[in-house]
């Protein structure tokens, strides 16, 4: 293990955090130094400080494995979610430590979840640096690190391996070292084309920011208690719709169409499943409220509705109406959005499209060769033959999703929470969506809930960010390390 290279890169990882820290701090300072100033000027000189420290006293060391990358990733990870804490705990209020490490972690992994019940009572500066735990783990800590280091690097290639997941790189048909900067450009092209169009729908420039990072991210922190239903607006709810649809596309298919590739989606055969998913569950979910949610409007409903689908399956979590108001076969179809998630490449998290369509075409597969046993069928997306050990990993990832979606389920159960409030806690937890159903909803928060329930929900989440196998992965290191020690 490369102790000094981790901490060298972890440490330009925690530099990433120091900068928008420092951003947050000039907002404190415009507003006339509010009351996160101290706390976010504290923050900042300690992030900084963490970050420095290696890159000054630890020497460069020898190359690194794949191993280190893993570790590098997951520990990247974890202490920003450390560092990103601590303009919460400083400022005090509703964050306590839990509440301030639950808020941390909800806002990097973009999942979205809050435990804040008066989300306009916190300074302006405070609200952007919420927005910025967003807008940087979007992206993702590890993807900014790739963005810094030089393109000889042989552990930018390992981290752009392992960061990037095997089904996103489908998507990009560029050089492995260009493709953190195509990222990027998307992301923040996407982000100000929406901050733009916010405000000319009526946003504030502050709002019109704070949103963007959101949505981009596909996190869905917002500046405003009822969230997206603040505004009453039906073209900005048209202009997030949108955007977070394009968020939870794969980048490569969105940088193909500003390549003067307009098609681009239409050729790619996941973009075009994705979409129709969504048409089929916003339609499902419209003449549902047209019968029993009380809608009059079918215009109101198919707009609410499309809204709510589109929030759930892109994992964003804003809400335009309040969910624990619709009837159940409702929030049975905003789940099962929430289980399928957007596309692989994309700032999305949960299972993805790209895995569900895969599994999709290889049951379809499966009943062929039993009515056909002779023939030989292969799995194909776009024209590229899907390998059986392709395969095999999607069916493995799956089964570990459900696996740990059971597993946690049953571990908030057991702290005293509601059934479905830790059924849909705890898959929006994973999936990285946020709201789930009841208290927990479009319009609730998770403040209620018991202390060992936030804990679950904030492992979760981080599973779900992480795609699960990094994780274990390093888990497996330290299992093997410690057996080795105790083995001297």
């Amino acid at each position: 293990m490369n102790i000094k290279a981790i901490s060298s890169n972890v440490g330009k990882a925690l530099l990433v955090n120091a900068l928008f820290m420092m951003l947050s701090v000039l907002v404190s300072v415009s507003d006339g130094m509010d009351e996160a100033f101290a706390p976010l000027v504290i923050s900042f000189l300690i992030t900084s400080i963490m970050g420095a420290f290696p890159l000054i006293f630890v020497r460069r060391g020898h190359e690194n494995s794949v191993q280190d990358g893993y570790i590098t990733i997951v520990v990247a990870w974890l202490m920003s979610f450390v560092v990103g804490m601590l303009p919460y705990v400083l400022y005090g209020g509703e964050f306590t430590l839990v509440n301030a490490w639950f808020e941390s972690v909800s806002g990097y992994t973009t999942t979205g979840s809050t435990i804040l019940t008066d989300i306009e009572s916190l300074p302006r500066s405070l609200l952007f640096w919420r927005s910025s735990t967003h807008f940087i783990g979007g992206l993702g800590v590890v993807v900014f690190l790739l963005l810094i280091i030089p393109d000889a690097s042989s552990l930018k290639f390992k981290l752009s391996n392992l960061e990037l997941s095997s089904l996103s790189k489908y998507g990009y048909r560029y050089r492995s070292a260009n493709v953190p900067r195509i990222m990027l450009s998307v992301y923040i092209g996407l982000t100000a084309v929406e901050t733009l169009l916010l405000k000319l729908a009526g946003m504030s420039f502050f709002d019109a920011v704070n949103h963007s990072f959101s949505t981009i991210a596909t996190g869905g922190f917002s500046t405003r208690n009822a969230s997206i239903m603040h505004y009453d607006s039906p073209v900005i709810d048209v202009i997030i719709i949108v955007f977070m649809i394009l968020a939870s596309m794969h980048f490569g298919v969105i940088y193909a169409m500003l390549a003067k590739k307009f098609l681009a989606p239409v050729r790619n055969s996941v973009t075009r499943y994705y979409l129709n998913v969504i048409l089929v569950l916003s339609l499902f979910v419209t003449f549902v409220l047209m019968l029993q949610g009380g809608y009059a409007s079918f215009g109101k409903a198919l707009l609410d509705s499309v809204f709510q689908v589109v929030s759930f399956i892109s994992t964003t979590g804003f809400g335009n109406a309040d969910n624990a108001l619709w009837p159940v076969l409702a929030n049975v179809f905003l789940l099962l959005a929430a289980f399928h998630c957007g596309c692989s490449g994309s700032t999305t998290g949960g299972i993805k499209a790209d895995r569900m369509l895969i599994i999709f075409k290889e049951i379809g597969n499966e009943f062929r060769r039993r009515l056909h046993p002779s023939s030989v069928f292969c799995t194909k997306v776009d024209g590229h033959t899907v390998s059986n050990d392709q395969v095999s990993a999607v069916f493995l990832y799956f089964v570990a999703y459900v696996f740990i979606l059971f597993m946690s389920f049953m571990a908030v159960l057991m702290s005293g929470v509601e059934i479905s409030d830790a059924f849909s806690g705890t898959l929006a937890s994973l999936g990285n969506v946020g709201p789930g159903l009841g208290s927990l909803g479009t319009m609730g928060n998770y403040a209620s809930q018991p202390v060992f329930a936030k804990i679950v929900y904030t492992a979760v989440m981080f599973l779900g960010r992480l795609e699960i196998f990094p994780v274990l992965a390093v888990l497996h290191l330290i299992s093997d390390f410690r057996k080795n020690s105790s083995g001297r």
